[in-house]
């Protein structure tokens, strides 16, 4: 018997959005260890838990490895069986076929979570089939997360990816709210060990300040926290600008020459006076007059939002303010302010630019964005009857039941379809619903280069990984997947279909169209990365506009109509009654719904809890330990309470993800930590109006003691 081989592989992880670079030992098809890569430029050798969680997911035995069916019994059970590739695709394709000849292409719908991005063989190869399924009902993660990022983008700068990234390293002034990347890594900012990052800030004599109504691992930190009500961060943030504009604190510096639209800011965001503001947020006006001068008057600072100012009612009018803030004090495009990254593979030159209320979802009238409607909207547009409605769905590497508003009423309505169909390795709270599961190989069994997340990194790399381990006989990549399927569905819709290339060709090809291949120094291609396995460093990001942009006459208008529009609904708005206001969290070994099945990273106290303060608790009578129930118009959970000084009072914590307790469901793990989910309790209905984003962040809720 031959002496099984040790190897060193280096890659990079590609759990959350750090990408930080590994180094995993292998022994046959054993791993190990993972260990971090010091070589990665990015980096830099900093790893946390869910990396080493990386061997959980590859051995995981509740993970699929064959595609199965449900299978209905004559008593009510299912059953999910083990069938061939080709009749799993047959069947799949099939069902597609059949819907779009019978009632129309609308009435398949596609949902796509968040890991697609994490995964470059999804970004890749969707369109292999969904060019041939040009359905108005699709929905993604997007809309529960940074759509107002995408939409802000596309509006100042003309792009939905020329987002500004946080250019830590050479600040002195960081003003962060919303966000809190000790625990996520980084959000929409690409930024591996942050937590040392931001001590050499403050050792410098930067100062960091966060605004936020929990003092979270990030807070800790920060030279200074200040809480503020859930939902009033627009009030903040548009005090703070008619504050630089009355006082002539305003400098655009360098951008002063195509920026327009300042006057006409300045008259909009008259009322928003740090007086009344105070009365919102809870923060002094005096506070919020200091913030804005010393923002103002730093030599180079950053203003950064993001799920806590993304994900409530106000999100896309939040997401502009802070660009404005950014714009006006000349922070924008310099270095230690925000500034854009150009990756090796350029996403802002190979992809439209997105659009916006080109067309409404056929129920509540909201508006799409980049050919996408609203997740809130998905189980409704499945329940009402009508030309358009969806009756047979495809999810690709999502679990919407656990991770978009009004969840368990999603559940209910995916038992209304006619036909199901997930790409996805686990039979989880929404695959448990369809009649096919297609699962990809394991991320260790497949070759890897981070599309989305060089877009949003704070220092301009490139790294390709190749795959740990071989492909399993009898596997199919999530992009060969995508292939089969396409090829079938052209066949019957007697439509030509040419096959796509491989994605390492594909990324091979944009290598050296990019701005570091053929013509450029770099000469950077495929097979350069594959000699430099710990990534090549193409250097800091460097000041790019006005060229980057791509807007008419490359130029910013800050007075975006739809926002300046949208502020009158904030002013008007009533404030209410409720006793208390829900907020998400984050832990750093949590990341959405699907890591809770592996025990590296479930091990420890239970952390689906109900945060309170202390002062609500002694009025409540309240204690650690004690079963609450939180409710809203949506529905209602039962929670064990946790009582902590770090939230503000009137305010309480669900983190997100967790609801694990639906039967049907094969992650035995996550089964016994199970918790409960928070969107039983977010509203379907309570939403940004203007982008349609989930407003899963303020939500008025009562609690009773169960």
């Amino acid at each position: 018997m031959p002496e099984l081989q040790h190897k060193v592989h280096r890659r990079a992880c590609h759990l959350c959005e750090a990408i930080c670079g590994l180094v995993i030992e292998t022994k046959g098809e054993q791993i190990l260890s993972i260990k971090g890569d010091p070589d990665d430029p990015l980096s830099r050798g900093h790893i946390c838990p869910k990396a080493v969680a990386l061997q959980d997911i590859h051995t995981d035995p509740d993970r699929l490895r064959r595609p199965v069916k449900r299978v209905r019994h004559d008593n009510g059970s299912d059953e999910f069986v083990a069938i061939p590739w080709e009749e799993a695709l047959d069947t799949a394709a099939a069902a597609l076929v059949q819907s779009v000849q019978q009632l129309g292409v609308d009435s398949v719908g596609v949902y796509l979570g968040n890991p697609t991005v994490h995964n470059y063989g999804m970004m890749t190869h969707q369109g292999a089939l969904f060019r041939h399924l040009r359905t108005r009902n699709r929905f993604s993660a997007t809309s529960v997360d940074q759509l107002p990022h995408h939409l802000v983008s596309m509006w100042l700068f003309g792009h939905k990816l020329l987002f500004p990234i946080p250019d830590i390293d050479r600040s002195d002034y960081f003003l962060m709210l919303g966000a809190n990347p000790v625990a996520s890594n980084g959000s929409i900012w690409t930024v591996p060990d942050v937590r040392k990052r931001i001590k050499s800030l403050t050792a410098r004599g930067g100062r960091l300040i966060v605004i936020d109504p929990r003092k979270t691992e990030t807070a800790d930190l920060a030279s200074e926290h200040i809480a503020i009500s859930p939902g009033t961060d627009g009030w903040l943030l548009l005090a703070m600008v008619h504050s630089i504009l009355a006082n002539g604190w305003q400098r655009l510096r360098h951008l002063s020459d195509y920026v327009d639209g300042v006057d006409a800011v300045k008259a909009a965001v008259a009322d928003f006076t740090p007086a009344v503001a105070a009365q919102k947020t809870g923060i002094s006006a005096e506070t919020i007059e200091k913030i804005a001068r010393d923002f103002a008057h730093a030599n180079a600072g950053i203003c950064y939002g993001r799920m806590g100012v993304s994900t409530q009612r106000y999100g896309a009018v939040c997401q502009w303010a802070i660009q404005v803030l950014n714009i006006l004090t000349g922070n924008l495009d310099r270095e230690g302010g925000s500034m854009f990254t150009l990756p090796a593979v350029d996403q802002v030159q190979i992809t439209g630019p997105g659009g916006f209320a080109r067309h409404v979802s056929r129920v509540s009238q909201l508006p799409e964005f980049d050919r996408e409607l609203p997740a809130s909207t998905l189980a409704e547009e499945i329940t009402t009857p009508g030309e358009g409605q969806i009756r047979v769905l495809f999810t690709g590497a999502g679990n919407p039941v656990l991770s978009t508003p009004s969840g368990h009423k999603l559940e209910a309505a995916l038992g209304e379809l006619d036909f199901m169909v997930s790409l996805d390795p686990w039979i989880n709270e929404t695959t448990r619903h369809a009649d096919i599961i297609l699962p990809p190989t394991s991320p260790l069994e497949h070759d890897h280069y981070d599309l989305a997340f060089h877009v949003n990194a704070m220092r301009n790399t490139s790294r390709f990984s190749l795959e740990v381990f071989a492909k399993p006989e009898d596997a199919l990549h999530d992009w060969e997947i995508f292939e089969a399927l396409g090829q079938r569905v052209a066949r019957g819709l007697g439509l030509d279909s040419q096959p796509s290339p491989p994605p390492d060709v594909m990324m091979d090809m944009a290598l050296q169209a990019g701005p570091y291949g053929n013509d450029s120094p770099e000469q950077l291609s495929l097979s350069v990365l594959k000699d430099s396995p710990s990534g090549i460093d193409l250097g800091p990001l460097q000041p790019l506009l006005p060229a980057r942009l791509k807007t008419p006459e490359q130029r910013i208008n800050i007075a975006v109509p739809e926002c300046l529009a949208d502020l009158q609904r904030l002013l008007t708005e009533a404030d209410s009654l409720e006793s208390f206001r829900l907020i998400g969290r984050r832990h750093v070994r949590d990341c959405n719904s699907w890591m809770h099945n592996f025990q590296r990273l479930v091990k420890g106290r239970n952390r689906c809890t109900l945060l309170v303060n202390p002062l609500d608790a002694d009025r409540e009578g309240w204690r650690t330990g004690d079963s609450v129930q939180v409710a809203s118009p949506a529905g209602a959970v039962v929670v064990p309470v946790e009582i902590s000084p770090d939230i503000m009072a009137g305010v309480v914590s669900l983190p997100h993800g967790y609801g694990h307790h639906r039967t049907g469901t094969k992650i035995a793990i996550a089964n016994s930590h199970a918790g409960i989910s928070c969107n039983d309790v977010t509203d379907a209905q309570y939403i940004d109006q203007l982008s349609g984003n989930a407003a899963v962040n303020g939500l008025p809720v009562s609690i009773s003691l169960v």
